[in-house]
């Protein structure tokens, strides 16, 4: 993680091909991350949640430093529940937040608003069909 008074230079580092190294899966095999890839969207997400409407630079790849470090380590905790079948599955990554109320019924929330999407897709899809 950069520390707050680092920049990658630039606006968020977008486009830098700038990355850290994740932690090495076992493999042995390393990534690499594309810094600024939630860059956008974190400036309206911080804004929102009480920071200045252009928060700093540093401030938000901070920000995406401490997201990312989060989604990897949710992933790699998901990935040690979902062990023994041959990939992770939504309902592993609900099982880690099951005790934490506000997450929970928020992912419950999301899913079930996909499905009605998915639903309507589908409507629009075949009334498109059925006018051609």
């Amino acid at each position: 993680m950069s520390a707050p008074g680092e920049s990658s230079g630039g606006k968020g580092g977008a486009g830098k091909g700038k990355g850290k190294a994740a932690d090495a899966p076992e493999s042995g095999a390393t990534f690499k991350r594309k810094r600024g890839m939630f860059y956008k969207d974190l400036q309206p997400m911080m804004y929102g949640f009480g920071d200045d409407p252009k928060p700093m630079p540093e401030t938000v790849e901070l920000v995406e430093d401490i997201l990312v470090d989060y989604i990897t380590d949710m992933l790699h905790k998901a990935s040690e529940v979902a062990e023994h079948r041959a990939r992770l599955t939504t309902e592993d990554l609900v099982f880690l937040v099951r005790k934490d109320a506000r997450k929970y019924g928020r992912v419950k929330e999301l899913l079930r608003m996909n499905e009605e999407l998915k639903k309507a897709r589908r409507a629009f899809e075949t009334q498109d069909v059925e006018e051609e």
